[in-house]
C-alpha cells in the first residue's frame, strides 16, 4: 500500500511540473553584444497606386546602406529590390521604383557599409 501512495504523489508531481507555461520554466540567460554606436537610417516610405517613394535620413556618423524592395500584387508583376545606396551621416536619399499595376508591401533593408 505504501508503494503505490508514492508512486501517486510521484505522477501528481510529474504531471504538474510538466502542466507549467513555457515562461514559468527558467531558461539560460543569452548576454546580446552591446553596439557601441547608434545605427541605422530612418526612412520613410510613400505609395501612390503603382509608385514608391522612399526618403531615409541617417542621423547617425555610421554610413548605412540602405536598399528599396518592393513586392508586386499581380504574380505577373516582377518584384524588384533596388540597388543599395550609401546615406552617409547626416545625409537623406530617395529610393524609387513601380509596380506595373498594384503594390502588395514594401520595405527598406538596412546594412552597414
Amino acid at each position: 500500500m505504501r508503494l503505490s501512495s508514492s508512486l501517486a504523489s510521484l505522477t501528481v508531481a510529474l504531471a504538474l511540473v510538466l502542466s507549467l507555461p513555457c515562461e514559468a520554466v527558467p531558461h539560460a540567460r543569452v548576454k546580446r553584444p552591446v553596439s557601441a554606436q547608434p545605427f541605422g537610417a530612418e526612412c520613410r516610405t510613400r505609395t501612390t497606386g503603382s509608385h514608391v517613394t522612399a526618403y531615409c535620413h541617417n542621423p547617425y556618423p555610421g554610413t548605412d546602406r540602405v536598399s528599396l524592395h518592393i513586392e508586386c500584387d499581380q504574380w505577373w508583376d516582377i518584384d524588384t529590390d533596388g540597388a543599395p545606396v550609401d546615406t552617409g551621416p547626416a545625409m537623406t536619399v530617395r529610393l524609387t521604383g513601380r509596380c506595373w499595376e498594384n503594390v502588395r508591401s514594401v520595405w527598406i533593408s538596412h546594412q552597414p557599409a
